[in-house]
């Protein structure tokens, strides 16, 4: 029986109660008074549930989804501004005991070579990734406990916060790793992560045995309550997310949202991010086998109502989303983007070390390619790490947002790294957009004393000193 509050995967995220949520969304798919409800309700920014936000995804009406849409700019603008967050993922290794059916990591290809980072090459990746000019990074492993044990993965962390290379330095590490036991989070939560990342990949119980026939993560609870797990270990800040095409993607809609009602109405905070991958050419992986892949029109409607029914959390598109893609869903919903990234083990000091990636890249522009483009495009590329250094996470970073307190510091520190990049490694076109935005940007400030201080701090800039944080 379905409850929210329960720790039981099969309770908070119950079958029955998301069959009927799909059914009653049918039956409501042209109940304009119900929807117009819906709408209204979204619009006071507290979000929705579940089975309001599945009606909306459920209607087919243009005129309705045209409403969504603007509904969904709106509130990004409202929460986000235009800001834009970067970030590029960085892979340890491909080592893995699992067997998903979809990964080309799956223990059983033999066509693919494994390979662990040294710290040595760790280091050597690092400042490849600071000379691009990022600031935050994403830490992807596969599974594998005897080639990849958490130990290696925490002597990784130290050493990533470790290296300073000319003006780079990376002062945010997210991790996305497998599940695992409430005392390796606090070790996790000890070195300083920022978010522990988890994808669900489905919530559908039966297809995600099937797709996990072999190995840890073939058990659905343990993998499916790991977040509890995180947040007991004493990380505040986590994301969830689906890989869209696995599965009928209704049914992980409403599992994606009753998954981040769970974490807000047992933990206090719910998820800090929501990722939205979909299925992509791999080694060993034929798209062909996966018939749910979702089209962009539909991918675009799932990203906007995720912004109106979760305004206060952050969404993800990776580079597997082409330039267009991502310039649709940015509009409508996105808030973190990645750039110039490789999903293979030792790719960035290596250009040509593709043949350990795990999935085919669509957006392959450089970092200041895209930095040029958000810009272009009217938005702030910001390389922000303040809130979780400021120790501005968890429920304290959510009373902020929701209260529009944050913007006051957002605004600021995304200017200021800003600067930071085009000063040290944008091109020199990239360059000068970014110091027009800036100066546009910096009226926007709503706080007279805060854009005092970034002045000055952009002027500190000028003369060589750098991370300035609110």
């Amino acid at each position: 029986m379905y409850n929210s509050k329960s720790k039981i995967a099969t309770e908070f995220i119950d079958h029955q109660e998301i069959l009927a949520t799909l059914e009653y969304a049918k039956q409501n798919k042209n109940n304009l008074p119900l929807i117009e409800t819906i709408l209204e309700k979204a619009a006071t920014l507290k979000g929705l549930t579940y089975k309001e936000a599945i009606v909306l995804l459920e209607c087919d009406s243009e005129e309705i989804m045209q409403k969504i849409f603007h509904l969904a700019e709106t509130i990004k603008k409202k929460f986000y501004g235009n800001r834009i967050v970067l970030f590029a993922p960085l892979y340890l290794s491909n080592y893995c005991v699992n067997g998903c059916r979809y990964c080309p990591y799956h223990a059983k290809n033999k066509t693919i070579p494994r390979k662990q980072l040294t710290q040595e090459e760790i280091v050597k990746e690092v400042i490849a990734l600071q000379d691009m000019g990022h600031k935050r990074l994403a830490l992807e492993t596969g599974e594998d406990p005897e080639n990849c044990p958490l130990e290696y993965v925490l002597k990784s962390i130290k050493t990533i916060y470790s290296i300073k290379h000319k003006n780079g330095a990376i002062r945010r590490v997210n991790v996305n790793i497998a599940a695992t036991t409430v005392e390796n989070y606090r070790k996790l939560k000890e070195a300083g992560i920022g978010t522990y990342i988890l994808f669900q990949e489905t919530y559908h119980k039966e297809t995600y045995e099937y797709l996990h026939p072999t190995g840890p993560k073939h058990n659905y609870a343990y993998h499916t309550e790991a977040m509890d797990r995180a947040m007991e270990g004493g990380i505040d800040d986590v994301g969830i997310g689906v890989l869209f095409g696995l599965n009928l993607y209704k049914y992980d809609f409403v599992g994606l949202l009753m998954h981040a009602q769970h974490l807000e109405d047992t933990n206090g905070v719910g998820p800090h991010t929501i990722s939205v991958p979909r299925i992509r050419p791999a080694d060993d992986v034929d798209v062909k086998d996966y018939s749910n892949a979702i089209p962009d029109e539909i991918f675009k409607k799932i990203v906007a109502i995720l912004r109106i029914a979760v305004p206060y959390t952050g969404i993800i598109v990776s580079t597997r989303e082409s330039e267009k893609t991502r310039a649709d869903v940015i509009r409508y919903g996105v808030s973190q983007v990645s750039g110039g990234s490789k999903t293979s083990v030792g790719g960035y000091a290596d250009s040509k070390e593709e043949h350990t990636e795990q999935f085919e890249v669509s957006d392959n522009r450089s970092l200041d390619d895209i930095v040029g483009w958000l810009l272009e495009q009217g938005y702030i590329p910001s390389f922000c790490t303040a809130c979780y250094r400021e120790g501005r996470t968890g429920d304290r970073f959510m009373r902020l947002v929701k209260t529009g307190q944050i913007a006051n510091v957002c605004q600021a520190n995304a200017l200021m790294t800003l600067k930071e990049y085009a000063e040290d490694y944008a091109s020199e076109h990239t360059a000068e957009l970014a110091h027009k935005r800036i100066e546009e940007e910096i009226h926007n400030i709503p706080n007279p004393k805060v854009k005092e201080i970034v002045i000055e701090n952009l002027h500190s800039l000028d003369d060589g000193k750098r991370d300035f944080r609110f």
